[in-house]
């Protein structure tokens, strides 16, 4: 039986004018929200917290509803990917630099309507949009 990899990550929601957005990362042509691989000794909000800061420099994240999670399915070599939703007033990113390549472990960011997610996602991250927009309400 193959053995899961635990990656937790955040879906962040911002209040704008123009309504919430929602801060998705792309590598390649794949987008998703800042989530990586739990480190020894962390538990999943731990990782999760300190992947938003590595990948983003978010640093002013509230649990406005608490600490409900998503977890997908396996993918990827058996990774599952666990996703918590916070809020942040942080409109800059400053995409973090992998410390085993020297180089950002993202080509972009771009704070995005729910809807737009939806639409740049793959099925697996429409799931998370869909949970996250029912959650806060957008």
């Amino acid at each position: 039986m193959m053995e899961h990899r635990l990656s937790c990550g955040f879906v962040i929601a911002r209040q704008t004018e123009a309504g919430w957005v929602t801060l998705l990362l792309r590598a390649f042509h794949h987008w998703d929200f800042p989530k990586g691989i739990r480190e020894s000794g962390e538990d999943a909000m731990q990782a999760a917290v300190r992947e938003v800061q590595e990948e983003t420099g978010i640093d002013d994240l509230s649990f406005d509803w608490g600490d409900r999670f998503f977890e997908t399915g396996p993918y990827s070599k058996g990774k599952i990917a666990r996703y918590y939703l916070g809020r942040s007033e942080q409109a800059d990113v400053v995409m973090g630099i992998s410390p085993e390549t020297g180089e950002p472990e993202h080509h972009e960011w771009r704070w995005m309507s729910f809807d737009e997610a939806y639409d740049r996602g793959s099925p697996r991250v429409r799931q998370i949009v869909q949970w996250a927009r029912q959650n806060i309400g957008a």
